[in-house]
């Protein structure tokens, strides 16, 4: 019984973790905040060494606060996926403003801006270690590890170039472009940050000395050794700036760009919203009351402004000539499918609104309104049949 209810327990418990992961499976990159200043240079600071198996580094960057702007979220060592990859995420230029890419874990390493933030992640790729069955390999050529703590080690040499450029495009940014297999590895199933990334990550915003008006582009605490663990013992200081740090000329309050909810994307695409706007869309042109005479349109609409038509029950595919006599079309239409007199009058009184420009058809309207008046207005007149009927009389005593 004991051990039914145990198994039973496992299986929930499996069961709440499968389901937490498949709801950010395939979650997209997608553009969050946007805002008019760049962020300061990545800072220069060592890595702290790997706690174990199984764990993979995520490079530090900087994050944005509404209040007190820019601060840094420190590198850590983050127990990965299995089989996962992490791309990081990057400030990209466009549009006139800063854009933050969230980063994914994914089977392949995505573009990240081509920001070059260390330990493996070079601008391009991933160099620090790679899968091997279920297993995580570490290059120790780029990554502190501990062949006592982990012993899925091997050795290859990884150039990399000096740049400390936190953000891409734009002035003094990186100028790299997604390749045709980043592109492709962007399109795969990804999963958003882990729980223990987020919580690092507002853990890091409420540290004053990570704030860059405060320290200056060199944090006290640059990298941990676990997520969320700012003790002495696992934190590494910045040995130096990574470039000059330049004091925004604006508060973070102005710096700031409320970016509606459906702009997202690439950066190149930038304040141009497409996420609202339509392409290709007409927008509409109502029409003008004085009418238009030498316009194709008798109804009186504006030029460029075409009309809707509903497709007819015999798929005409002539749509030049459907246009052309669309007005036509319609009166014929109504004139055919509605039997009722009552709706055959109130179509032959909108056609005269339509017209009003045209004067000779306000003396039709005047003479079919007069003779035959429609049936509502004739039923409430019956006593005027009855006084009809003393003339025939006459005539009668006449013969």
């Amino acid at each position: 019984m004991n051990m039914n209810r145990s198994l039973i327990i496992r299986c929930l418990l499996l069961g709440v973790v499968l389901t937490t992961f498949a709801a950010a499976s395939f979650g997209q990159v997608a553009v969050g905040i946007s805002v008019r200043i760049g962020p300061p240079p990545l800072p220069v600071y060592a890595q702290p060494i790997c706690p174990g198996p199984g764990y993979l580094w995520t490079p530090g960057y900087w994050a944005w606060n509404d209040d007190d702007g820019y601060y840094w979220v420190p590198g850590t060592w983050v127990v990965a996926p299995v089989g996962m990859l992490w791309t990081p995420g990057y400030w990209g230029w466009g549009g006139g403003v800063y854009l933050w890419h969230a980063g994914y874990w994914g089977p392949h390493v995505g573009f990240y801006g081509g920001i070059n933030y260390g330990f493996g992640y070079t601008g391009v790729g991933f160099y620090g270690g790679e899968w091997r069955g279920g297993g995580f390999y570490y290059n120790r050529s780029v990554t502190n590890v501990s062949v006592t703590n982990v012993t899925n080690v091997y050795n290859r040499t990884v150039v990399v170039n000096e740049n400390h450029v936190a953000f891409n495009g734009g002035n003094g940014g990186v100028m790299a472009r997604p390749s045709a297999r980043e592109e492709a590895y962007a399109r795969e199933p990804h999963r958003a940050a882990l729980t223990t990334q987020v919580e690092h990550e507002h853990a890091a915003s409420r540290e004053r000395q990570n704030f860059a008006r405060e320290n200056h582009g060199r944090p006290a605490v640059a990298a941990t050794a676990r997520p969320g663990d700012f003790s002495r013992h696992s934190v590494v200081s910045a040995r130096a700036a990574g470039g000059e740090y330049r004091a925004p000329a604006i508060s973070p309050k102005e710096a700031r760009v409320v970016s509606n909810a459906g702009n997202r994307g690439n950066a190149d695409r930038g304040n141009s919203n497409r996420g609202n706007s339509k392409e290709g869309f007409r927008p509409f042109t109502p029409p003008s009351k004085g009418g238009n005479a030498g316009a194709s349109n008798r109804g009186g609409s504006n030029e460029g402004f075409r009309p809707f038509n509903a497709p007819s029950k015999g798929g005409n595919s002539n749509t030049a000539a459907r246009d052309a006599n669309s007005n036509r079309g319609n009166q014929a239409r109504s004139n055919d499918t509605r039997p009722n007199e009552n709706r055959g009058d109130q179509s032959r009184a909108t056609e005269s609104r339509s017209n009003e420009s045209r004067p000779r058809n306000q003396p039709r309207e005047a003479t079919r309104s007069n003779p035959n008046p429609p049936r509502e207005n004739s039923r409430p007149s019956e006593p005027a049949k009855r006084q009809s009927a003393p003339p025939k009389e006459e005539k009668r005593h006449g013969k």
